[in-house]
């Protein structure tokens, strides 16, 4: 077993339930972890027998531009598509913060975390 970590994804984003959070859109920061075998893969040195990272991202920033009014639901739709797309995985874990989130008060950001198991 083995894990893998993508950090500090960067986007800008519209999510929120304010309507001004639709238009004026936020910085967003997504970190990425999943569990798989990668016995294989440290074996053959072939990235076609690993979970390739770029997707990892690509799938993240896909789910990001569908917008959605909270966290919960964008992170939930990353790990799904992540077992939807690596048979291999195990565990995922991923973690959406919005910077300067627009709550009273001086926040640097708020996350949501979503984690699931593969039955």
């Amino acid at each position: 077993m083995g894990i893998i970590r993508v950090n500090n994804i960067r986007l800008y984003a519209y999510h929120g339930c304010m309507a001004e959070e639709a238009i004026v859109g936020s910085d967003y920061r997504v970190d990425v972890c999943v569990h798989a075998n990668l016995e294989k893969a440290s074996l053959s040195d072939d990235l076609e027998d690993t979970v390739d990272y770029v997707r990892l991202r690509e799938i993240v920033e896909a789910q990001m531009k569908q917008r959605a009014k909270l966290l919960e639901v964008i992170a939930k739709r990353i790990v799904e598509a992540y077992f939807a797309e690596f048979s291999e995985l195990s565990f995922a874990s991923v973690c959406i913060a919005k910077i300067n989130p627009p709550i009273q008060g001086d926040v640097e950001s708020v996350s949501v975390t979503y984690e699931k198991s593969r039955p």
